[in-house]
């Protein structure tokens, strides 16, 4: 077993459907807000804004919005090959998405890594997102395999300032 560091981690789990399919979910702005964001706008390495359809391109920035929470996310495509593999820009750190087909499932495996070792980004980034993407990825696997979201998009958690470290469901 590889050693436990501050400064990346890994998710991974497994989808019963294509990489096809799971990349459209991850790299298309009408893919990625049918699961995880309320709101994705990505614009190509000239400025112009990318169609909901649209897939990633190495280059595009991006800016994304979550349901329960005001603050956004700005970056950049940092991979994207059309199939199986992107990385992004993301929290300070790099975020890469690799979806390998076995027997007709899929095992996604999510690595967020270069995470600054500072105790704010050991707090914020390796333990919030780490705790984040294990909700995401059983969100997505929820949505694929039985078309229900787990997030909360009805009720206003935003009121309870530690929303974001109680509910399992932001």
């Amino acid at each position: 077993m590889g050693k436990l560091t501050w400064n990346s981690f890994t998710k991974k789990i497994y989808i019963h459907t294509s990489a096809k399919n799971l990349y459209k979910l991850w790299a298309t702005s009408e893919g990625i807000t049918s699961w995880f964001l309320r709101e994705a706008t990505y614009k190509n390495s000239r400025g112009g804004i990318k169609k909901q359809s649209e897939y990633i391109e190495k280059g595009d920035s991006y800016v994304w919005k979550w349901h329960n929470w005001d603050g956004e996310e700005e970056g950049t495509v940092l991979e994207a090959n059309g199939e199986n593999y992107l990385e992004i820009s993301f929290e300070s750190s790099k975020v890469s998405v690799s979806l390998e087909e076995k027997n007709n499932i899929t095992i996604v495996t999510l690595k967020q890594f270069s995470i600054p070792e500072d105790d704010k980004s050991k707090l914020q980034i390796h333990y919030g997102c780490s705790n984040g993407w294990t909700f995401w990825l059983t969100n997505l696997k929820a949505f694929i395999e039985h078309g229900i979201l787990l997030n909360e998009v009805e009720i206003n958690l935003k009121e309870n300032d530690l929303a974001g470290y109680e509910f399992v469901n932001m």
